[in-house]
Parts: C-alpha cells; structure tokens; sequence
C-alpha cells in the first residue's frame, strides 16, 4: 500500500475485534501514530469485547474515542454490559447489528460519518445468523438499506459484518459486491489471508483478526479456556496477557465511485 490514499480517494482503517484491558491499552499507544503514519481518514473498531473481555461500557468507548477510534462497531456481545444501552441510543457513534431490527432495541445499526478529508461515510453493522442467534435475515436487511436508503446514503459504504461461518461471512460478501465499498469480517478473531477487491469494486476479508493478547485462546487466558475442551465442564473466562497483535485493514476508496482501489492487511506486535 502506498504511504498515502490515492488522489480521490479516503483510506479507511479497520480494527479487529478488541479484547479487554490489553488489546485497549494497546490501541491507545499504537493508533494515535499510526493513523498519521498511514494517513488514515476514518477508522472504525469492533469494541464488542473491551469490557473484561465480553461486553462495552461507557469508560471504556470513551477510551477508543480519545485514541483515535471514530466508530465502534459490535455485535453479539454488546449486550452484555447494561450501562451501553442507554449509550447507545445517545451516542451515534457506537454501533450494535442493524439486523437486531427496532422492535425495543436500543440504538442504530448504521450512521453516516465525516472522513477527515470532509467526504461522508456510511458505515454499516450487521451479524451472521449460523450457530449464532436467529435475528433477522442480514443479507435481505442489507437489501432494504441499499435500496430504501439509496438516496440518503453517501457513495462510500463500509461494513463490518460479526458473523460465526467463514462460508456465510463469504456469501455476504460477494452478495453486496458492486453496492459497498467494503466488507470485512469480525467475530472469531482469527485473521485471514484473503484480502481482496472483488469483481465489481468492493474490498473484502473474511476476518481482520483481533487486537489482542498473542499467547491466548482467541484473546483469553489458556488457563481458563483449555479445560472445557478437556471435560466440557463451564469456566469463567479470563482475559490473556503479555504481548498484544494488532490486527487492521486499511483500505482506499475511492469517493466517487465508492470502489475499492486497494486493500492490505496490518499486523504490528505490542509489547506490554
């Protein structure tokens, strides 16, 4: 990737799911530099997992605000810390699954944002359904968007899709090729190696991995992971320690076609 987005084009970044205490902190050193290094003009993070591990709270979105992060993006485990709730419905920038619906739900699957260079950028969150909760269809919820609000939605459109099945996150995909600028995967918090522009213009990743402790069981302590696959009995997960990865997608699109005109993955080692 070159060191700067193209003439014409934003440079979007998006970060993979952060987990707990040590994937915040470490977000906290690395992006504020990183952002001016890469030039980046927006960037997102999934925020689902920064709360102990599971869930979000007000302190800790507030944390990813004050280093850098413009939108918070989540999924299942939004849910688990109650105080988000009522940010949710007060703080625009934090997103939970489009595909949760309205029916009593609090907060926004999706909002339009300002890039640094002054472009608007609509970023989208929706969650898979495959060994997940049967919420509503995301790839028909995505359809009404797209067409419902094609005229209020601006040409750039990203998406951060929280979904279990690499196959269903695949299909997502190249289902919204040619009418998003980009998909990338979150949820299992293990990266791909798959980065690529599809055929009609839209970026794409199946998972940007995790921002998270290195020696770990998907960003938790081994200690309090490993034994439920020995005797399946229940343990309260711990989150990991030492080392932190930094796992991104940076991806330039273009602002008016709202295509993708390059994507490549970011992994950088945080020490303690």
């Amino acid at each position: 990737m070159p060191p700067r987005a193209p003439a014409g084009s934003m440079r979007v970044l998006m970060i993979g799911d952060i987990i707990g205490r040590p994937g915040r902190e470490a977000v906290e050193r690395i992006l504020p530099a990183l952002r001016e290094e890469i030039g980046a003009d927006l960037v997102t993070a999934n925020g689902e997992n920064v709360a102990g591990g599971m869930g979000l709270t007000i302190s800790t979105a507030r944390g990813l605000f004050s280093a850098g992060v413009d939108v918070i993006t989540s999924g299942n485990h939004i849910w688990d810390k109650r105080e988000i709730y009522v940010e949710l419905d007060r703080d625009e920038r934090i997103l939970r699954p489009l595909n949760y619906g309205e029916h009593e739900v609090p907060g926004r699957g999706w909002g339009i944002f300002h890039a640094a260079d002054g472009s608007e950028v609509a970023v989208i969150n929706a969650q898979g359904r495959t060994f997940m909760q049967q919420i509503d269809n995301p790839f028909t919820t995505l359809d009404r968007l797209l067409e419902e609000g094609a005229d209020e939605l601006p040409t750039v459109r990203v998406v951060d899709f929280h979904c279990e099945l690499t196959s269903e996150k695949n299909a997502f995909g190249v289902y919204l090729d040619g009418r998003v600028s980009l998909v990338v995967g979150t949820h299992t918090h293990v990266p791909t190696a798959d980065e690529r522009i599809l055929p009609r213009g839209t970026g794409y990743v199946t998972d940007l991995g995790m921002t998270g402790p290195v020696y770990s069981v998907i960003g938790f302590d081994p200690a309090t992971v490993v034994p439920r696959f020995i005797n399946a009995l229940p343990t309260r997960f711990e989150v990991g320690s030492g080392p932190v990865v930094f796992n991104a997608i940076q991806a330039d699109l273009d602002v008016a076609t709202g295509r993708a005109v390059g994507i490549g993955r970011i992994n950088r080692i945080v020490d303690p």
